[in-house]
């Protein structure tokens, strides 16, 4: 199915967050996470399904100063 990623549309087979984590290579990365503009916690991403035209947003922390 069709789903965007960080505004990149992609094509995935996973069916929860977590899955599709793992699908597009960010694995245990420490990412915070947004399903069609709502915040998915860590703890909520196996059960959060995700459907064709979602948009999903994958946010990695960095540091600065």
């Amino acid at each position: 199915m069709k789903i965007s990623i960080n505004g990149v549309a992609k094509d995935i087979t996973s069916t929860n967050l977590a899955a599709v984590l793992h699908e597009a290579g960010y694995g245990d990365a420490r990412v915070a996470t947004a399903v069609n503009g709502h915040f998915v916690p860590v703890g909520q991403r196996a059960s959060c399904p995700i459907e064709a035209g979602d948009q999903l947003e994958i946010v990695a922390p960095r540091q600065g100063g």
